[in-house]
């Protein structure tokens, strides 16, 4: 059983391969007081086969994987979706696919921000680099000329509307004359970006990049003389725009439950939880909670409940103050003064809360959408600062 990091939970036990131990759950959570992000099994699977449904059985099926694998464990990740049947993992930068090789990840990787810096590593890795400009693409071509290696994978990116990497219109002769000069490289695939798929405001626009990409991937082919795959959709595309599915549609967000469509509801696969270091009954000449007193005890009195979790455990500082709030036995309860470091009060008055209890910084509430709507983000940024220092644990 792999872990790379992770412990995995099988009914009441954790489980971690690395050294066989096995550990009561339940006793485990009342000696040890730790923060972890649970990531669910059948949730991720679920997603998995909403979004492989609304493809053709012949079309491939590529999951980003990058930062992290959106702050879920990147390594452990990976492997879950080979061992659903994922036939690509893409991560942007070449440390990232290193990773996963050194953690036993056997898929084929694409970089998609491949730089100039490490085509050695990436050969000796068998990363496949995303090509976005010439001057990289005749940098790894240097590289592959001193090793002596033909036809090393690669992946050119168009540049369709995005603006921000690719080949533009007005490139693609050079690529195309520089392509037909060299038998280094293999194009497996030529790709592009949606800018906005997920908003039915700018269709028009998405439609224009789907079919300036055909245009242009199509000579690509016809200069190539052959006709790598062709992948355009992401997760907002693949809901909205699936007859564009082409040879391959790239995965990301959507596989951590987070859908772009208004009411659609994605099984949410990590949830990050801790529990209560202490419960204190503060009375009002107590005064304030936290730094720079900003928590003020009400007339009553206030109960606050201390957690080891703040700003460095990837919980937004804006959520101080009542902004935010969590759950903890069914009750919501919000923040109270200001979110320290390693540690969060909430305000727990009326509630019957104890040391030890567990509370739900984000998973079925509050959701990572509800807290992007607070702090006025997404659920991307979100997902992506909770840091490996927390523990993550796969719950079956």
């Amino acid at each position: 059983m792999r872990c790379h990091g992770y412990r995995r939970i099988f009914s009441n036990f954790v489980v971690c391969s690395a050294n066989a131990e096995t550990y009561d759950v339940d006793k485990m959570y009342r000696e040890e007081e730790f923060s972890r992000l649970e990531i669910n099994l059948a949730g991720c699977l679920d997603n998995y086969r909403y979004f492989r449904s609304k493809l053709k059985s012949t079309t491939k099926l590529l999951v980003l994987v990058k930062a992290n694998a959106y702050g879920h464990g990147a390594v452990e990740f990976a492997h879950l979706m080979e061992d659903a049947g994922a036939d690509y993992l893409a991560v942007a930068y070449p440390v990232e696919g290193i990773e996963l090789r050194q953690g036993g990840v056997k898929s084929p990787v694409m970089v998609l921000t491949a730089g100039t810096d490490s085509f050695e590593e990436m050969i000796n890795y068998g990363l496949e680099p995303g090509i976005p400009n010439l001057y990289t693409l005749k940098a790894l071509c240097k590289v592959l000329d001193k090793r002596d290696v033909r036809e090393f994978p690669i992946h050119i990116k168009l540049d369709t509307g995005m603006h921000r990497l690719g080949f533009m219109n007005d490139e693609l002769e050079q690529l195309f004359s520089f392509l037909s000069s060299t038998d280094r490289v293999k194009v497996k695939s030529v790709y592009s970006h949606l800018a906005a798929a997920d908003d039915p405001a700018n269709d028009e626009f998405t439609l224009g990049q789907i079919s300036l990409f055909k245009s242009n991937a199509d000579m690509l082919s016809d200069v190539l003389g052959y006709r790598p795959m062709y992948h355009i959709l992401n997760s907002a595309g693949i809901e909205r725009f699936s007859e564009y599915q082409f040879d391959m549609v790239r995965l990301g967000i959507g596989i951590y439950g987070v859908s772009s469509i208004p009411g659609r509801h994605l099984t949410p696969v990590a949830s990050f939880k801790c529990k209560v270091l202490q419960v204190k009954e503060l009375r009002v000449e107590d005064g304030t909670v936290g730094y720079g007193r900003h928590g003020k005890v009400n007339p009553d009195g206030t109960v606050i409940a201390t957690i080891p979790v703040g700003y460095a455990d990837g919980l937004d500082r804006h959520l101080s103050c009542g902004k935010g709030w969590f759950t903890v036995n069914g009750h919501r309860v919000p923040t109270i003064g200001n979110i320290c470091m390693d540690m969060t009060m909430l305000d727990v008055t009326g509630v019957d809360v104890k040391v030890g209890d567990t509370v739900t910084i984000f998973g079925e509430a509050p959701t990572v959408t509800d807290l992007a709507q607070i702090l006025g983000t997404i659920p991307y940024e979100i997902l992506t600062s909770v840091p490996r220092r927390i523990e993550r644990i796969i719950v079956k």
